[in-house]
């Protein structure tokens, strides 16, 4: 439960700065922990913003603990291959060429990757080799943007 926790600590802080929280990845325990923030806004990312937010992140983080175990604090960009992890990302992306993970079978696959066509709040439309597949969004493991739709 701590990501969703963590998220909503530091999701208003990001906004704020002029940014979006589009991922946050959260390991602990083993020989220390990270918790990875990725931001993103229109115009793209660079070493600054990723300064900016890691300086007012870690202090956030250093006020409320709460992360019990040692961990890194990584900011980041979402880079190329971005995952593509809340509806407004599909929305944003159609048109593009995806890889999406399921978590169970759907039309007997796992694995799709083709041109997302079209998303709504519980599902995505993806083209693989003349076919729409409607995969649910509550369903999906994985999901990330192809560079270059290659």
């Amino acid at each position: 439960m701590i990501g969703n926790e963590l998220r909503d600590l530091l999701e208003p802080t990001i906004e704020r700065l002029g940014y979006e929280l589009a991922d946050l990845e959260v390991r602990l325990g083993g020989r220390g922990g990270l918790v990875r923030v990725t931001i993103d806004r229109p115009e793209g990312i660079d070493l600054n913003d990723c300064q900016k937010v890691s300086h007012a992140v870690s202090a956030l983080l250093d006020v409320a603990d709460p992360v019990p175990d040692q961990y890194d604090l990584e900011v980041t960009s979402p880079g190329l291959d971005r995952k593509l992890t809340k509806i407004e990302h599909f929305q944003r992306f159609e048109g593009e060429v995806v890889k999406v993970k399921m978590r169970f079978p759907i039309a007997g696959r796992r694995r799709f990757r083709g041109t997302l066509l079209s998303s709504n709040d519980e599902n995505i439309v993806v083209e693989v080799d003349g076919e729409s597949h409607s995969l649910p969004l509550a369903k999906i493991d994985t999901a990330r943007l192809v560079p270059g739709g290659a």
